[in-house]
């Protein structure tokens, strides 16, 4: 259980909501300052509670990072099966699921975040993430239009597309003189062609 003060009164909160606050206050400091401000200090004043509370739900600064990447992922692949479960075309869904998964990378700052857990290494302690993208692949190839090996496919192609999209293509596009939105753009007409053409 958790202690905050507000004021001079002290909340006690459960361990799930407690944990819940600081990853609030973790995701808040990321997309406002970046991955580079989620240090313990910064993060336990943001959630307003003591650095060992931090230390007590997650271990370390680093089991934060992945907890909180953990967590933008599973709602990511809780939005991508809702929006697969929608009615329909399929096309219609499919583009909606490209959207997502490109807003997620560039407006919540989950590009900055996993490229900072691929350069530490701390990418490895996510592996509970596996079976999720795992029943993405399997929902996408229920459709009956994808082997489970395209639809694979299509996952790491999106990923990667959305990753690339999330960490420079702002700056890639406005170092070329094109609108911010380009690179967006053009990741999104390849990820439509691999779909209309799939080996």
């Amino acid at each position: 259980m958790s202690i905050r003060k507000i004021g001079k009164v002290r909340v006690r909160r459960q361990a799930g909501a407690a944990r819940d606050n600081i990853l609030n206050a973790a995701e808040k400091v990321l997309l406002e300052e970046g991955p580079l401000a989620l240090k313990l200090s910064e993060v336990a004043a943001a959630a307003g509670v003591a650095n060992a509370s931090v230390l007590h739900h997650f271990g370390s600064i680093d089991g934060l990072h992945a907890a909180l990447m953990e967590r933008m992922v599973a709602q990511l692949i809780a939005d991508v099966m809702a929006l697969g479960g929608e009615g329909g075309a399929r096309g219609d869904q499919q583009e909606a699921v490209f959207q997502a998964l490109f807003a997620v990378f560039e407006k919540r700052g989950a590009a900055r975040l996993a490229a900072w857990l691929e350069l530490t290494g701390e990418w490895r302690r996510m592996t509970h993430i596996r079976e999720a993208v795992r029943e993405v692949v399997l929902k996408r190839a229920s459709f009956g239009d994808v082997t489970p090996k395209q639809a694979e496919n299509l996952v790491l192609i999106s990923v990667a597309l959305a990753m690339g999209v999330g960490l420079f293509g702002r700056s890639l596009a406005e170092l070329m003189g094109s609108p911010p939105g380009r690179t967006r753009a053009v990741a999104a007409e390849v990820l439509r062609a691999y779909v209309g053409v799939r080996e």
